[in-house]
């Protein structure tokens, strides 16, 4: 139950993956409901996707601190 809502985050993110605005939008709602620890794990699964579709390489100025 505990990694619920950071499943549920790369869910979402993988299923808008399609449009950037639409990506990037999730992603700066899902900075601020996940735990720190939750979200350096995102950043990791996040370059993964970008290496596959680099359109989405213009979300990542939401993972610099």
């Amino acid at each position: 139950m505990a990694r619920a809502m950071f499943d549920y985050t790369k869910a979402v993110l993988a299923k808008v993956s399609f449009d950037a605005t639409l990506f990037c939008k999730e992603l700066k709602k899902a900075l601020q409901r996940l735990l720190p620890y939750e979200i350096e794990e995102l950043k990791v699964w996040v370059n993964s996707l970008i290496m596959q579709n680099p359109d989405l390489n213009q979300c990542l100025i939401y993972l610099k601190p």
